[in-house]
């Protein structure tokens, strides 16, 4: 990554002198479909579950956003942005700056360039691992490969294994690993039982990844 912490830390002073504090419940809309972008939003604390929805009317997972994170990035530069929902996964702080707002802070601010810089290329590089994902043959290799990438952006080592803080549903899985809901919990249920990972209403925990890394390889 290219940015120091004195640019992360002035981007978030930025947003806070400037910026709305907003306050959300799990499961909140933050941005709802079919609604426009009421602004640039940078997250304080809690997670943001992005997605859209597929003709069928199913939840297509995108992309998680955590804290020091902002949001909609590419219509927070560009203006264009398809469909994209927006939902607090838990209670959830965010800063909000009008767009306009946001462009001429950055040509105000340009050291703050540098961490939206590092955002960019992090969100390109979720993207790239995703379609790397759908490479895989089996819903078992998804999801486990799915696993690993929420572990480097979420994971916490335990004594226990790789802890991942999120409250993610079957479905949530499901949609990104391009499965069905009821294949995925199959899935789930199989690794649970073999004692490689725990799947609970907050969290989970990859128990062996040494193992679950021979599935992929």
């Amino acid at each position: 990554m290219v940015s120091t912490n004195i640019q992360k830390a002035e981007l978030v002073e930025v947003f806070k002198d400037v910026g709305k504090k907003q306050t959300w419940q799990k499961n909140d809309y933050i941005i709802g479909p079919n609604q426009q972008p009421p602004g640039v939003f940078y997250i304080d604390e809690g997670v943001v579950k992005a997605y859209d929805l597929t003709k069928y009317n199913e939840e297509n997972l995108l992309i998680i956003r955590k804290p020091n994170e902002i949001f909609p990035l590419i219509w927070a530069i560009t203006g264009e942005e398809r469909s994209v929902i927006y939902q607090a996964l838990e209670k959830t702080v965010t800063w909000k700056v009008e767009r306009l707002q946001f462009l001429s802070l950055i040509e105000k601010h340009k050291s703050i360039m540098s961490p939206i810089l590092d955002m960019t290329v992090e969100m390109y590089r979720l993207h790239s691992e995703r379609i790397l994902n759908l490479e895989y043959r089996t819903v078992r290799e998804r999801i486990i490969s799915f696993l690993f990438t929420m572990s480097r952006r979420f994971g916490v080592q335990t004594d226990e294994g790789i802890k991942i803080e999120l409250p993610l549903r079957h479905q949530d899985i499901a949609s990104s690993v391009n499965s069905s809901r009821e294949t995925t919990s199959r899935e789930i249920g199989a690794l649970t039982k073999k004692g490689l990972i725990e799947h609970k209403r907050s969290y989970i925990l990859l128990k062996n990844p040494a193992e679950l890394q021979k599935y992929i390889n």
